[in-house]
Parts: C-alpha cells; sequence; structure tokens
C-alpha cells in the first residue's frame, strides 16, 4: 500500500471521526440500547478494575455516616436497580462526606453519592434520576466503550505517526497536532456527550419504572444550569453536554415517550 496514500487517509478519517481501529473485531450489540458497540475490555476485566477503584475512592475519601443520607440512598438504589433488572449484582452504597455534586455508579455495583449531590436534591425523585443516570452508563457499558474508543483512537493516531515518520513533509509536526485535535474534538469528546445523553434517557426510563416522577429529571438540571451560569466551559471543549441542553432533550425524550 502507498505510505502516502495512507497517511492523507488516516489523516482525513481520524480527524473527521471516521477511521476506528478494530471496529470490526470487537464489536457487540448492546441489549439495552439496540446499538453497535466497540468493545476491547470484558466485563470481567471492567468489573476487576471497578472493584479496586472502589477500595481506592473509599481509603482516600472520608465516607458519612449520616443515617438519614444512607438510608436514602440504599431506598432509592434499591428502587431503581430492580428498575433496571440488576438485583442479580451485590449491591454496596456510600455518602461521601464532601460537598462535591458528584456521583458514580461502577460495574459489579458500587454507588458512590457525595454528600454535595445529596443535599442539593430536593428530593427521592431527583436522587432517583442521578441514580437512574449513573446505572444508565453501567447498563449502556459506556464505560467499556468508551476506553475502546480510547484504545482505537490511540492506535489510530500510532498508526499515523509511523505514516508521517516516513515522509519528508517539512510540516509533519503541524498535521500531526491538528490530527491529535481532530480525535479530541471530532471523537472523544462528542462520544462522551452522546454518552451522557443516552444515560439520562436510559435514567429517565428507569425513573418511570420504578414509580418516580421523571418530570423532576428536567427540574434537577434546570436547577444545576441556574447555579452554574455563566462560569461552565464552552459545550465544545466539554466532555458532557450543557445543562440547558440536557434540559431540553430530557424534555423532549418524556414527551415523546408519553411519560406522565
Amino acid at each position: 500500500m502507498d505510505v502516502k496514500m495512507s497517511r492523507r487517509a488516516l489523516i482525513r478519517g481520524l480527524a473527521a471521526g471516521t477511521v476506528v481501529p478494530f471496529a470490526a473485531s470487537g464489536c457487540a450489540t448492546n441489549p439495552v440500547t439496540g446499538r453497535s458497540q466497540l468493545m476491547l475490555v470484558s466485563e470481567g476485566q471492567l468489573a476487576q478494575l471497578s472493584a479496586s477503584a472502589w477500595s481506592d475512592v473509599k481509603a482516600e475519601t472520608p465516607v458519612s455516616n449520616d443515617r438519614a443520607l444512607n438510608n436514602q440512598l440504599t431506598r432509592v438504589g434499591g428502587r431503581i436497580s430492580t428498575a433496571a433488572n440488576r438485583t442479580n449484582e451485590k449491591w454496596e452504597y456510600a455518602v461521601f462526606d464532601t460537598d462535591d455534586k458528584n456521583a458514580f455508579v461502577m460495574p459489579g455495583g458500587k454507588v458512590g453519592f457525595y454528600r454535595g449531590i445529596m443535599e442539593f436534591s430536593e428530593n427521592d425523585d431527583q436522587i432517583a434520576a442521578i441514580m437512574g443516570h449513573e446505572t444508565g452508563h453501567v447498563s449502556a457499558r459506556h464505560a467499556a466503550e468508551r476506553y475502546s474508543q480510547q484504545m482505537a483512537a490511540g492506535a489510530g493516531m500510532g498508526l499515523a505517526s509511523v505514516a508521517l515518520s516516513q515522509s519528508d513533509s517539512k510540516y509533519n509536526g503541524e498535521i500531526a497536532a491538528i490530527l491529535g485535535l481532530g480525535v479530541q474534538f471530532g471523537i472523544l469528546l462528542p462520544f462522551s456527550r452522546k454518552h451522557e445523553l443516552e444515560a439520562d434517557k436510559i435514567g429517565v426510563d428507569y425513573m418511570h419504572k420504578a414509580g418516580y416522577d421523571v418530570h423532576q429529571s428536567v427540574r434537577l438540571w434546570e436547577r444545576m444550569a441556574a447555579e452554574s451560569g455563566g462560569s461552565r466551559q464552552p459545550e465544545l471543549l466539554s466532555t458532557h453536554p450543557s445543562p440547558e441542553t440536557r434540559v431540553r432533550v430530557l424534555d423532549a425524550y418524556i414527551r415523546s415517550k408519553g411519560y406522565g
């Protein structure tokens, strides 16, 4: 194969987000989302990584003994895990005693909510919106897909570097830099934003099935938007959609599903 043609194809394809190495050999259809995903890591490997990360987080972050907050998280988490058909997992919950407005659910049923997000939420329904969203990430296998996508992008960059090294162009450095930006802004960041919106929708489905008020998910993000104001970076440069985008997409999705 001609090296110059390979270099051009890699630059065009990776920058446009159309070249994904290993795509043919590592794809699987997700039963929750119904779409094909690039999978270069197994669920067993991911569970091992999650267990190790969970131990690290608990060792490094103070855990709250507030009985009301812990009971609330366990109560809501139980209903959402049932709605997600994941009751076969050994769920473990922890409220971390910091002001951070953050939460996570790891593969294997490890649930961490920070006191800041628990106190920011006005009711169980908003906790359920967050829990549903985070559980949606797990059901959709976003962590494995994201990891696989980064592996593929890294491999593609490596191939492009080899091709560039065989060219005598004086612009190789500039081309490599542009290629890196193309991968970052053309593949990885939009891919992450897509995951966030997909998890929002799955979370709303879980909320509805569990009997929670799905409109509280919209209310939650309206409040997030009001609090963040103009202090956040542009959506183009962020791994997450803007709160305004999430409000708009969630509201449209709830209407399309006919959730009362």
